[in-house]
């Protein structure tokens, strides 16, 4: 922690400190099973990349990928969270997860593989 950030919580009453720190351990917890969750999602969609690319299918499928934002922004309304947001992060997962497909068709290894091995 920064030493102004320390200074700032020098002077939050103990109990509110014990809350945010609290809320802030589950919130890192939560973060944690996004990563390992979208670990084991991207270990999915290189399956499907590998398989597009022997098939000589394209990395994108528009009509899947609309019928997902459709999908995930009923989700987030029901989660009470902003479909807007929902589909950005979908778009942007998508966005790297066909640069991935294109990276295998082409016969380099994702990033994420090649880390892996």
């Amino acid at each position: 922690m920064a030493a102004a950030d320390q200074a700032h919580n020098d002077n939050v009453d103990p109990e509110v400190r014990e809350q945010l720190l609290g809320a802030r351990r589950s919130i890192d917890n939560i973060d944690a099973a996004l990563i390992h969750m979208l670990a084991e999602r991207f270990k999915y969609t290189q399956q499907v990349g590998r398989l597009k690319a022997t098939k000589g299918l394209p990395a994108s499928d528009p009509n899947r990928e609309r019928d997902q934002i459709a999908r995930l922004k009923l989700l987030a309304e029901e989660s009470h969270l902003d479909p807007a947001f929902a589909e950005k992060w979908f778009n942007f997962v998508v966005a790297e997860v066909i640069h991935h497909h294109e990276q295998i068709a082409s016969g380099s290894k994702p990033e994420t593989e090649t880390r892996d091995n």
